[in-house]
């Protein structure tokens, strides 16, 4: 082989690896939040579905007499792999352009742990504030029986909400962020300190990620975080909407979706609330 072609095939070696690596941690982390899902522990992957008349009499069990800190923990991790498994394929056009700009330095697989790591953390915060109201939510319906017994309503306003949301001006600057990955990254890769910009880079692109999705996932909260059917088909959506050259135009098709859901929700249960 000449001399010259040498660099391109270790290249083109190292960029299969990355790849072949990336689907391998994705696909693992599928697997293990269905293994985690039909486990005695699937408890702390759920709360109940707002979507339907039962979904406020599942309200969070009791903790076990272990304390409140081992919860805690299976709650967090849980909410971790359920952002592995959904959100981490939506992003790896930006952890191969960061692959790339550090190719050749010796710390290069740590810069992109560093990435991924700034990225869970801002989905973490997140997860935190979802979780935080959807407990104060099923708190302050177990004070209200009406409330309780129409759960739907929630369901439905859910469904609005992230309906107008995907029409909304701060929906499409965050996603256009998310659609242009080497923009971002030269915006913000120095080189003097890549520690710190890797680490800055998924920080940021999470944040983005988060003003982009957050409606989206709020959905989980509506039909059940267990379910490993809709959190694929959350996971497509948002990839299709951040990756593919057509994604941009799903926004208002999928308001229009989810607009018409919160309506069918109304239009089948307010008869049975008149009555």
């Amino acid at each position: 082989m000449p001399a010259a072609a040498r660099p391109l095939a270790h290249a083109d070696i190292r960029r299969g690896a990355f790849r072949a690596l990336f689907a391998a941690l994705c696909g693992a982390s599928w697997i293990a939040l269905w293994l985690w899902s039909a486990s005695p522990y699937a408890r702390y992957l759920e709360h109940g579905g707002w979507a339907d008349d039962a979904g406020l009499a599942i309200v969070c069990r009791a903790l076990p007499a272990a304390g409140l800190w081992l919860p805690a923990l299976l709650y967090v991790g849980g909410w971790i792999l359920m952002i592995a498994a959904m959100m981490l394929p939506t992003t790896f056009p930006v952890l191969e352009i960061v692959r790339r700009v550090s190719a050749g330095r010796p710390n290069a697989s740590r810069l992109l742990l560093l990435l991924t790591l700034g990225y869970l953390c801002a989905w973490l915060a997140f997860g935190i504030a979802a979780h935080v109201g959807d407990m104060l939510v099923h708190l302050a319906a177990n004070k209200v029986p009406s409330l309780a017994m129409n759960g739907w309503v929630i369901g439905a306003a859910v469904l609005y909400a992230a309906g107008l949301f995907q029409l909304s001006a701060l929906k499409y600057r965050c996603l256009e962020q998310c659609r242009t990955p080497m923009g971002f990254v030269i915006q913000r890769w120095h080189g003097k300190t890549p520690a710190r910009d890797a680490l800055k880079i998924g920080w940021d692109h999470g944040l983005f990620c988060v003003g982009c999705c957050w409606a989206l996932m709020l959905l989980m909260f509506a039909v059940g975080t267990a379910s490993i059917g809709w959190m694929m088909v959350l996971a497509c959506i948002m990839a299709a909407e951040k990756n593919l050259p057509g994604g941009r135009r799903l926004r208002t098709p999928l308001a229009a979706v989810l607009l018409a859901g919160g309506t069918i929700i109304v239009l089948l249960h307010l008869p049975q609330s008149a009555a």
